[in-house]
């Protein structure tokens, strides 16, 4: 496709009657679902990712993210508005860049910037006079100021300010996606907007009011992305405190869901957060640590929040130790025993395994020396991560698999599992999810 020419009328009048042009650098869990809602919003996208067999699978409208339905990139396709590439020589084509690349964590748990840097330095290549640009990826509090101001700055065009049009605009706008959820979707969940200067606050606004339902505008680039992080942190620490709670309970012989079901009968002052063998996702695992390491520039620890890491980084070798208690009461020792791992997502019914506990839950068990296998409707197979690396594929559960198994270890509560077939047929399960509590007690089902 031929560069577009560039409009230079303001990017709220363009906005305002849809001919602005909308790009969306990364086209993952965050960019893809952010392309769809302006392109329904009547704007035209396009999308931009280094890995071109998405590209490539965009151009033939195939969906490579099963969780948002066969038809999500065709029917964008369709209308006419969608487009995707490899070349970031087009950067400067869009009227708007809104940033969705990875921040994930490094070895010592320490950010990553190294995508929100690269992609930075890219865009200012090719910035030109009245861009929008916004940074949508989670990060610590003073990222898109710190990070990506100055790597725009080096483009040699000033920012926006309410004397001159020659500059370039600059927000965070946090991404609040969830994958699998039915009840809402990027076009219905609040949108935060901060930006650099009260100019890019207002653009960004009205660039997201075209496609958002909801944008709420906050005083600073810094508040939105600290409001993310504390959204993040906020659920971190209760699953910490639930996960916490499930240890001791456990000795105490009284099980965490039944006390969890109870409290949350107080119709005030509670609200119900839930155990499981670990963290997964890219949001919860990661971003608290991100504000961890920006307090130690201020000299301040984090205490909190490293400790409910802690407890939640623990729980798969809780779940291992439990299940190792559970065979060695029915005389198996782990070693040589074959353990089957359900479900590979990080979370019911999609097919996303970011960070998933299933990936260390297998590895802890063949290091003990069991030999494991998974199940997972939604992962046939395993592919290589930054962390992991299987070379799995995916068993059918018929009576005489699920039977084979030693013990059966529930990863992930996929409703596409029969689970009465599980409970019927399994020597052994170890239920990290409470996956099998409607069919009533059962003396093969044990709880970690």
């Amino acid at each position: 496709m031929p560069p577009a020419p560039i409009n230079p009328r303001p990017l709220h009048q363009k906005v305002a009657d849809r001919t602005a042009l909308v790009g969306v650098i990364g086209l993952g869990y965050v960019g893809l679902p952010l392309c769809r809602a302006f392109v329904d919003s009547g704007l035209t996208v396009l999308g931009f990712d280094i890995d071109p067999a998405k590209v490539d699978a965009i151009s033939r409208g195939e969906n490579y993210l099963k969780h948002l339905g066969p038809a999500f990139i065709a029917d964008m396709l369709a209308t006419g508005r969608l487009s995707a590439t490899d070349d970031l020589d087009r950067l400067a084509e869009p009227d708007a860049l809104l940033v969705c690349v990875p921040t994930p964590l490094g070895k010592h748990r320490e950010p990553d910037l190294s995508y929100v840097e690269r992609t930075s330095q890219e865009i200012a290549r090719h910035l030109r006079p009245g861009q929008l640009v916004v940074l949508e990826s989670t990060s610590y509090p003073g990222t898109t100021r710190e990070i990506v101001l100055p790597a725009l700055l080096a483009s040699r065009l000033p920012l926006a300010s309410p004397a001159g049009t020659d500059g370039f605009l600059l927000a965070f706008s946090p991404e609040r996606e969830d994958p699998g959820r039915r009840d809402h979707t990027t076009a219905t969940i609040p949108k935060l907007v901060g930006g650099i200067n009260a100019q890019s606050t207002a653009a960004a606004a009205a660039l997201y009011r075209a496609a958002i339902h909801t944008v709420v505008e906050v005083s600073s680039a810094e508040v939105a992305e600290a409001a993310k992080i504390l959204e993040n942190t906020y659920r971190a620490v209760n699953i910490a405190l639930v996960n916490e709670l499930k240890v001791l309970f456990t000795a105490m012989g009284i099980d965490i869901w039944d006390v969890v079901a109870a409290a949350s009968t107080k119709p005030f002052g509670f609200q119900p957060f839930y155990p499981g063998p670990g963290l997964g996702g890219h949001c919860i695992p990661i971003d608290p640590y991100y504000l961890t390491f920006k307090a130690r520039e201020f000299g301040l620890s984090t205490r909190f929040i490293e400790l409910a890491g802690d407890i939640n980084h623990a729980m798969p070798g809780f779940v291992v130790e439990r299940l190792a208690h559970a065979l060695n009461d029915r005389a198996k020792p782990v070693r040589g025993s074959r353990v089957l791992v359900l479900g590979l997502a990080y979370k019911p019914d999609i097919d996303d395994v970011r960070e998933s506990p299933s990936f260390e839950l297998i590895e802890r068990l063949r290091d003990l020396g069991a030999l494991v296998d998974y199940a997972d409707p939604h992962v046939p197979r395993t592919h290589a991560m930054r962390k992991h690396d299987l070379d799995m594929t995916a068993v059918a559960l018929t009576p005489e698999s699920i039977a084979a198994y030693d013990a059966v270890l529930v990863s992930t509560a996929h409703r596409a599992f029969d689970w009465r077939l599980i409970a019927d047929h399994a020597r052994l399960i170890i239920d990290t999810r409470n996956a099998l509590a409607h069919l009533g007690p059962r003396d093969n089902v044990v709880k970690a």
